[in-house]
């Protein structure tokens, strides 16, 4: 008796559902919603509540819901379990919607959207960008785009973390590491 052979295509679609449906179960994968801390908009608050907790300060994470950058930055970065434990120990971090109506507090304790704190305070016209504020909430360092990897996204935390953006910039940074 002669056995059917699975096609290779086949084979590999059913694989993928299955480790999607074993993902899902088992909940092996990390959610990037976990890289994210609460807020209720109030970055006043924020900044005490990062000082109180002995933080570095605060990464905003300005985004749209159809960037797909954001989307791989999610993905494949922000829900990696050493991404999510290097960050959460040094920053309190929040998502931005640069197309958002909500109210927020700005580092100043004025009232304004999420859309005008990204436009008019930072001038945000593409996402990801990734700004790091000190405790007093001066921008410190600034990432535009989508990080190549986890690794390069560990880079930058250690730059700012190490406070490497004071004296140079993170290409430069980067370039100076040694590699594996």
């Amino acid at each position: 008796m002669r056995r059917a052979r699975a096609s290779v295509p086949a084979l590999a679609v059913w694989l993928l559902g299955f480790g999607l449906a074993l993902v899902a179960l088992t909940g092996v994968a990390a959610e990037s919603d976990a890289f994210f801390n609460q807020t209720f908009g109030d970055f006043t608050e924020e900044l005490e509540t990062a000082r109180a907790e002995g933080k570095q300060g605060l990464l905003l994470m300005f985004e749209m819901d159809e960037c797909p950058f954001c989307h791989r930055m999610k993905a494949t970065v922000l829900n990696q379990p050493e991404v999510q434990a290097f960050f959460g120990e040094h920053f309190l971090v929040f998502p931005v919607d640069i197309e958002g109506d909500l109210e927020v507090v700005d580092f100043d304790g004025q009232t304004t959207t999420q859309k005008d704190f990204a436009l008019k305070q930072f001038r945000v016209r593409a996402t990801p960008v990734f700004a790091f504020f000190d405790l007093d909430g001066q921008l410190v360092a600034r990432y535009t785009g989508a990080t190549r990897d986890a690794d390069e996204f560990m880079q930058l935390g250690h730059y700012v973390t190490e406070g490497a953006y004071e004296t140079t910039s993170f290409t430069q940074y980067k370039n100076s590491q040694p590699t594996d």
